[in-house]
């Protein structure tokens, strides 16, 4: 736990620096302290999540025919398998390849996480735009709304062409996680769920170029 608060000083100590910026350039603004902050965290972990989506997307493309070896030996599980392993083997795709990345982030994600919650703001800079203070939740409920919004839409981004059960649990999750993002940040402090909402955002347009250019390899 004692490393793990190194990484969480560390990231009130890189937005420390980033609220530094804006009052060097003579607008000091912890909102958008955080913003930058944000970025330039997503910027640094974009490799890691380019290589997460795109083993995520390599294993949709597969569900078909994993689904043609499961309903031939749908009597022969072992064999299946078996037969699933070999088609990974022989396409070179690691089912597995898209958790490292992941596991990679989650520390960060974690970290940054705590930080905002108890960041001490200067009481002299800490409110932004409507919100009166960022270490508060929104009284107006508006990035709530934007967090449940951005967690949709990135989600539906993300679906894969499932059909079946796991396609009724896919569609479960996509009108679930929203609602649970949105109703958690209802008390969140609102720097925190700005951080939400601007990552969200950052990996939204990372995977538009990403399946973009897969579209136009393919």
């Amino acid at each position: 736990m004692e490393i793990f608060q190194v990484l969480v000083d560390f990231m009130r100590t890189l937005l420390t620096y980033c609220y530094n910026l804006t009052q060097a350039i003579g607008f000091p603004s912890y909102g958008i302290a955080i913003i930058i902050l944000t970025i330039a965290i997503k910027a640094v972990l974009a490799p890691l999540t380019a290589k997460q989506v795109k083993s995520m997307k390599g294993m949709q493309k597969l569900q078909p025919k994993m689904k043609e070896i499961q309903k031939k030996y749908k009597n022969d599980p072992q064999r299946a398998q078996q037969e699933i392993a070999k088609m990974y083997k022989e396409l070179g795709v690691n089912p597995l390849s898209g958790c490292l990345p992941l596991l990679v982030q989650m520390p960060f994600l974690i970290a940054i996480f705590y930080a905002l919650q108890g960041y001490p703001y200067d009481p002299a800079y800490e409110s932004f735009l409507w919100l009166p203070s960022l270490g508060e939740a929104d009284h107006l409920y508006i990035l709530p709304v934007l967090s449940a919004l951005s967690t949709f839409v990135m989600s539906k981004q993300t679906a894969g062409d499932n059909s079946g059960v796991a396609a009724g649990q896919q569609k479960v999750m996509q009108i679930f996680m929203p609602l649970f993002i949105g109703y958690i940040s209802l008390n969140f402090p609102s720097g925190l769920v700005i951080y939400w909402v601007v990552s969200n955002v950052f990996q939204m347009i990372q995977q538009f170029f990403i399946y973009r250019n897969d579209n136009k390899e393919a």
